[in-house]
């Protein structure tokens, strides 16, 4: 396949009548005649910018000639030097293998200075060969740094669906050929394209390896993103790290093993403990009254303390047994940090295995700002008896598909990976029919994040998430007098420039976070992640007498094409991956500066509003700052942020072990229970609020009245503002007469 990265040309002459501009013109001619693409460009620009141009091209060519320095000797504070040099530095900045020429009629290299020449693949004298000559002098280098480019298994996926083989196999699609034989199907194929459809292919295809066997281009493509991430070994897993979750779990855990978890923890990780019979005691983190899941106590890390949780479980027979292995959230939906070195030190030999789930953080081992933050990187030494595992979406925050995820392992020094054990639980979950552009993605998402390139697309995302906060503090400033939006991090804020550490560590004595019970230098706050606070709730949970909940803003994003990742009460997240851009976090700004004027001029809703409205035609009559006080009352007078929070970190009672809880449910013997009557009842299902999207209770928990009293909120709201309900997983609803009624289902009572 002929992909299109064209040669850049910058000079002032391209496109004049002078000897340089015809000289340039001639090169560019014969280039395009070899069949490569030439885009000619007359100045520098704004070259931050312009160095963006460095993911698109094949090579660029720098004229240095007489007109462009002005005549006379070259000094290096000439300003077409500094350009060259400044535009030079942007472009290895992010990408080290980019061929670069300079080329002139006079100047020769003896002008040039070092720094610049060293990081040059040619210096092109004009007119001393032919234009045909140079010409194919640079097709070759731009060819070979082409050459480079594709990973293991995207070049051989790439070959595969190219060569033009007649396949017999599944999928019965044919390379896409079924879907040309129906109209919806042309439809279909139009959609997405031949490239896409003729790389679906199946797991027969010998040339491009097995994922299950880890062989060929994708065992290749596994050992190159080991090495970009500077693991011992690495994995790619195509659905999801739920999944990667449950490979770990059931490589290293049995039944009846005490395993340690972060009771916030992700709910594949619950399931883990339901599917392999593990009796679990759950470390609690801290939650402020935003709703902001905050940090585990380093307390609650102790051994000491740890061994009091399995004291305390009535279904441990074995007191001394040591724990098979730790889960942490690291980081939380939220951006908290842990200092993973500083847990390594504390729990190493302590617990068998230490897993981070870093489904969030997969970035952080490409930039200093995160160091010993994340679990496994470059010059991070390994524990000396225990095994440290990573799991990471490469989809949430690098740049591969749905589903995209990869296994990280680190060996300690005295245990290795049995990679044949470790295999059995792999081939468990993965499906013997993988998806083979997932399987790319992977392999592209790990060859983006090569320094120096990933370094510099995390380096952009922390320079755009603090851009971004920085213009919101610049609209309180200047248009906020009565009321405006917040983004929650530290109360100082560099005016210009990169993020400093230190700013964004959760220090006990700082109010901002909410948090309490911090230990020095153990947390930070990840500033990609972005959390905007609604007006109407304090960090202490004290309500206003006015305010605007996050659901009704986030409707408002919505139907003007801006979707958010999570909403809260008064809260919602955003994520500066590296695909954010100027343009969305600016139309960002905008678009609340658009709520805040209609909410102060209480538009109404079928106006500000319209497909909302006409699904809900009730609130047709309403103003948009009319239903915010009508939530915000509700909100208000059932004091929901100190209820939400109290409920999370109320007592949950061990009532069964999961898997046993879980089990009756399969086997039918069950009680679908009303709110009203669950209160002592044993849940045999996950009930999962969301927001936030973390499970409350477990299989073989008790309802306690907290939790209980949520629910019977839950109803009551969910019947007065309709659109706006309570998602809550778990929680079964059935209609008698036009009337939602609220079922759990719990372990039948003998």
């Amino acid at each position: 396949m002929k992909f299109n990265f064209p040669i850049i040309i910058i000079d002032e002459d391209f496109r004049s009548e002078n000897a340089s501009g015809l000289g340039v013109r001639a090169l560019a001619e014969a280039i395009q005649k070899e069949g490569l693409e030439v885009v000619g460009i007359t100045n520098y620009g704004d070259l931050t910018s312009f160095a963006q141009q460095q993911s698109r091209a094949s090579a660029f060519l720098l004229s240095i000639d007489d007109e462009e320095f002005g005549g006379g000797s070259v000094e290096e504070n000439t300003s077409a030097l500094k350009n060259v040099r400044s535009f030079v530095q942007e472009i290895r900045f992010k990408n080290a293998d980019i061929p670069i020429f300079l080329y002139g009629e006079t100047r020769t290299s003896r002008h040039i200075p070092n720094d610049i020449l060293r990081e040059l693949h040619g210096f092109i004298h004009m007119h001393e060969d032919t234009p045909e000559f140079v010409a194919r002098h640079i097709i070759r280098e731009a060819k070979s740094y082409l050459d480079t480019l594709a990973p293991p298994f995207f070049r051989a996926l790439v070959g595969y669906a190219q060569d033009g083989s007649y396949s017999w196999h599944c999928p019965g699609h044919s390379g896409g050929v079924a879907f040309l034989k129906s109209p919806v199907g042309r439809m279909f194929h139009q959609f997405f394209g031949e490239n896409m459809l003729r790389a679906d292919v199946c797991n027969s295809v010998d040339e491009l390896g097995q994922l299950l066997d880890h062989t060929g281009p994708v065992a290749a493509s596994e050992r190159n993103a080991a090495r970009i991430f500077s693991c011992d070994h690495l994995f790619f897993v195509t659905n999801g790290t739920s999944t990667s979750n449950k490979i770990v779990w059931h490589s290293t855990v049995a039944p009846d093993d005490i395993v340690v978890v972060d009771r916030n923890c992700h709910k594949s990780i619950l399931h883990a403990i339901m599917m392999t019979g593990a009796i679990p005691v759950f470390l609690m983190p801290t939650r402020n009254h935003f709703g902001i899941i905050g940090p585990i106590p380093l307390s609650e890390f102790q051994p000491e303390s740890i061994q009091r949780k399995i004291d305390a479980n009535p279904f441990i027979k074995n007191k001394s047994k040591k724990p098979r292995i730790l889960t942490i959230t690291q980081s939380t939906y939220d951006g908290v940090l842990y200092n993973v070195e500083t847990l390594k030190k504390m729990l190493d030999g302590q617990i068998d295995t230490l897993h981070f789930d870093e489904a969030w953080l997969p970035h952080a081992t490409f930039h200093d700002f995160y160091k010993d933050m994340h679990a496994i990187g470059p010059a991070r030494p390994p524990g000396e008896k225990s095994m440290i595992f990573s799991t990471q979406s490469t989809h949430k925050m690098l740049a591969g598909l749905s589903q995209a995820s990869q296994i990280l392992i680190q060996n300690s020094t005295t245990r290795k990976l049995d990679r044949d054990c470790f295999n059995e639980a792999y081939m468990m979950h993965t499906s013997t029919s993988p998806q083979y552009a997932i399987i790319a993605s992977c392999d592209v998402a790990a060859a983006m994040m090569e320094p120096p390139g990933g370094t510099a697309l995390v380096e952009e995302s922390l320079s755009e998430a603090l851009d971004f906060r920085r213009a919101m503090r610049k609209v309180d400033e200047e248009w906020g007098a009565d009321w405006w939006f917040k983004v929650w991090g530290p109360d100082f804020l560099a005016e210009e420039g990169s993020a400093a550490r230190e700013d964004w560590m959760l220090n006990p004595s700082d109010r901002w976070h909410g948090f309490s019970d911090l230990a020095p230098g153990f947390n930070m706050l990840d500033p990609i992640k972005a959390t905007i606070i609604t007006p109407g709730l304090n960090v202490e949970g004290d309500f206003a007498d006015s305010g605007i909940p996050a659901a009704i803003v986030t409707k408002y994003l919505a139907e003007n094409g801006v979707v958010v990742e999570k909403t809260g009460l008064y809260s919602f997240f955003i994520m500066f991956t590296i695909g954010i851009t100027k343009g969305r976090w600016n139309t960002m700004v905008t678009e609340l500066q658009q709520f805040k004027d209609d909410y102060d001029n209480n538009q109404p809703l079928w106006r500000v509003l319209p497909e909302f409205v006409a699904k809900y035609p009730r609130y047709e009559k309403m103003g948009l700052r009319d239903l915010c006080e009508q939530i915000h009352g509700i909100y208000k007078l059932r004091d929901v942020a100190r209820l939400t929070t109290e409920m999370y970190l109320s007592n949950m009672e061990p009532a069964m072990k999961p898997s046993d809880a879980f089990a009756k449910m399969a086997h039918g013997k069950i009680d679908r229970v009303s709110i009203d009557d669950l209160e002592g009842r044993i849940t045999s299902v996950l009930l999962t609020p969301y927001p936030p999207g973390i499970p409350l209770l477990i299989p073989g928990e008790r309802f306690n009245k907290t939790i209980v009293d949520y629910l019977k909120f839950a109803r009551d709201f969910n019947h007065k503002f309709p659109g706006f309900e309570n998602d809550i997983h778990g929680l079964v609803t059935n209609g008698e007469n036009g009337e939602s009624r609220y079922y759990v289902d719990c372990v039948r009572q003998k």
